[in-house]
């Protein structure tokens, strides 16, 4: 692409069969008409008739295109497909001299980490998960999303409280799309600095040889996860460190631990154990004197993953004030002398809590990599399932709260319960607010279970839906199935709507059913006539104006076999704990009562926000333009040429849609 001068796209009768000299004296004389075209001050108004005007078989497309010059980085750009990319550092030099340009903005992460209860800084026993898989930046590297059939995700985000992105790169950026959906969910994303091998031992050298040199590195670090809106670092020395430079590391963590607490509130640093005070490389698997220098410095350690419970033991007496900030590592792959790991990773899990520790899962991408990819939603579903006894959960504690249960890839683009799109797509930035997970089938009672899951066949929104599956046994009238674990305080008026359908022979009602701490003490409005002992409202009609309201806000849909449900809570003094989806059968007998319940949307708003004006769009704008000829045209004396721009928009966020997560690539023809 040449840069520095105008071109002009040749001119083309739609209509035309022109061949040899006479086509080829056509184009000249298109070419002169844009000549004298471009001589036009822009003030004047041109005689040429108007593009619409023209008959149909005779449009006449002419255009003058300017362009600057602009090569693509392969840092930040794909050079196959021209799309943004996420990316890495991979020295020391890049590190240090990296600073923001204007293709780092797809990078920056649009959603900001949520409000959760209790918060990451409480003393409970966490969860980290640290991605490490097939080298990191896979499908999940393209910030606008893949075309990808089986890709790997993760959507039990309401269990985990930290995500850390690793490879082998010297500065692992976290691709944006792991932030959005980390950040929805109040989950922190950490990025990875390690440094191995000789070459890594050279880095140490550098950078650790004084004050002026480590603290470089450390503001740079501070600086990456500021811009693209990540929550700090992993640190992994895993190579030999010279007397001076180990000497350093502890200074090193601390000023890096207090510049990211500054920069970034609520963010952490955690050491891996790897490297001893006196700089030789043996791993412990435990927090003890030999490497407690480094875990002093900064918010916690992450321990190597071939420890036994002894070790454990020993730890508690090590650290008693900070067990929570002792993340004990466990390997899924089960490498080496371990316990646990593949699908008995619930195994270390048990321990782990036993003695009070934070649990650091390496690698759950197992289910993924040795499994077979078309039954991933399965193994996956399997693997966190065996894990949920040992993994506290954590509340949304915000409102508008909005989820069509979209996972972030599909078979399908869903919109509004219709087809809008059939191929397979892969975006975690589009990924909603997921649930909590079900699933009861190895322990049924009485014969009855119930099975939550994602579900592509289907969906409202999206690439998914909720699917709630199972059987009332003939003891129970009804099942009450916990969705979301909340901490909101609950506004005047809440404003409900539900969005479902019931397949196959389902002889069963469906109600959304909310809890409230201390239920007793609160009080309600006998709008919709709520039994203050069970708080399931009953809908709302057509014509009352609240209904009317939400209708005129987000608008009408045809729903082709799905129901829609509004429902009006008034309450006063209440927090709302708890959404379940509650399923009872019609006509209660002594028989089985199955269910397959597909959820498609449910949103919980602040009744006013209804009433309030909406942001516009502000300040559209268009990068990235590349101009590409089309392929497959029928007509070859017709030229086609497509313009792949990015659009980016100030876009606000009505009670009615969540906030997208990433820019969209736009091929307009």
């Amino acid at each position: 692409m040449e840069g520095g001068r105008e071109r002009e796209l040749d001119t083309r009768e739609a209509g035309g069969r022109e061949t040899g000299g006479k086509r080829e004296r056509g184009d000249n004389e298109d070419k002169a008409k844009l000549r004298e075209l471009a001589k036009l001050p822009r003030t004047e108004k041109s005689s040429i008739t108007p593009f619409m005007d023209l008959p149909v078989d005779r449009q006449v497309v002419s255009q003058l295109v300017q362009f600057k010059p602009f090569p693509l980085q392969g840092r930040h750009y794909d050079l196959d497909t021209t799309e943004p990319i996420s990316f890495s550092l991979k020295s020391l030099e890049e590190l240090l001299s990296w600073k923001p340009s204007d293709a780092d903005a797809f990078n920056i992460a649009t959603t900001p980490l949520a409000g959760r209860q209790p918060p990451l800084q409480s003393s409970r026993p966490k969860t980290l998960v640290c991605h490490d898989m097939m080298g990191g930046y896979q499908e999940d590297r393209f910030i606008q999303g893949a075309e990808a059939e089986t890709a790997f995700s993760f959507y039990h985000w309401q269990y985990i409280d930290i995500f850390t992105y690793f490879s082998h790169n010297l500065v692992t950026v976290p691709p944006v799309c792991w932030t959005n959906a980390a950040h929805r969910h109040g989950v922190s994303v950490l990025g990875t600095f390690i440094t191995e091998w000789t070459d890594g031992a050279k880095i140490c050298e550098s950078f650790l040889a004084g004050d002026s040199s480590f603290r470089a590195v450390a503001d740079k670090l501070v600086q990456i996860a500021q811009y693209y809106g990540f929550d700090g670092w992993l640190i992994n020395i895993e190579n030999m460190l010279s007397e001076s430079a180990v000497k350093n590391t502890p200074s090193f963590l601390r000023y890096l631990t207090y510049r990211m607490h500054r920069g970034v509130p609520e963010s952490l640093i955690i050491w891996y154990d790897s490297v001893l005070e006196t700089g030789e490389l043996k791993w412990q698997n435990e927090l003890n004197e030999k490497n407690s220098v480094f875990f002093d410095s900064c918010d916690g350690i992450f321990t190597n993953y071939n420890w036994m419970e002894d070790h454990l033991e020993r730890m508690v007496s090590q650290a008693p004030k900070r067990l929570a900030d002792v993340y004990v590592g466990v390997d899924v792959f089960a490498r080496g002398d371990v316990i646990g790991g593949k699908f008995d990773t619930n195994k270390a899990l048990q321990l782990i809590r036993k003695h009070s520790f934070s649990a650091a899962i390496f690698a759950p991408g197992w289910v993924y990599e040795c499994n077979e990819k078309k039954d991933f939603r399965q193994h996956q579903g399997k693997f966190w399932s065996l894990l949920f006894e040992y993994l506290p959960t954590h509340s949304v504690c915000v409102l508008p709260f909005v989820t069509s249960f979209c996972q972030g890839f599909g078979k399908h683009m869903y919109s509004k319960g219709k087809v809008e799109e059939v191929k397979n797509w892969f975006n975690l930035s589009a990924q909603e607010l997921q649930p909590l997970f079900v699933d009861m089938r190895s322990e049924a009672v009485e014969n009855g279970w119930v099975w939550t899951r994602g579900c592509p066949e289907d969906a409202w929104n999206g690439g998914s839906s909720l699917l709630v599956e199972g059987v009332i046994p003939a003891s129970r009238s009804n099942v009450s199935v916990r969705l979301f674990s909340v901490r909101v305080p609950a506004p005047p008026k809440i404003f409900i709507s539900f969005i479902y359908k019931l397949e196959g022979v389902s002889d069963v009602k469906v109600a959304l059913e909310f809890k409230t701490h201390h239920a007793p003490f609160c009080s309600f409005a006998d709008i919709t006539a709520i039994p203050a002992s069970s708080l399931r409202p009953e809908p709302l009609s057509e014509q009352d104006s609240m209904m009317q309201q939400f209708t005129q806000r987000c608008g009408t849909w045809t729903l082709e076999g799905w129901q829609s449900r509004c429902f009006l809570l008034e309450l006063e003094g209440c927090l709302l704990e708890d959404i379940f989806v509650n399923i009872s059968q019609v006509r209660p007998d002594e028989q089985e009562g199955h269910f397959r319940l597909r959820i498609g949307e449910v949103k919980v708003l602040d009744a006013e926000s209804l009433f309030t004006a909406q942001p516009q769009v502000q300040n559209p704008s268009m990068s990235d333009v590349v101009w590409r000829r089309g392929m497959g045209v029928a007509d070859r004396n017709t030229l086609q040429l497509y313009l792949n721009a990015s659009p980016a928009l100030v876009l606000p966020c009505p009670p009615c849609q969540p906030l997208p997560g990433a820019l969209a690539q736009a091929e307009v023809p």
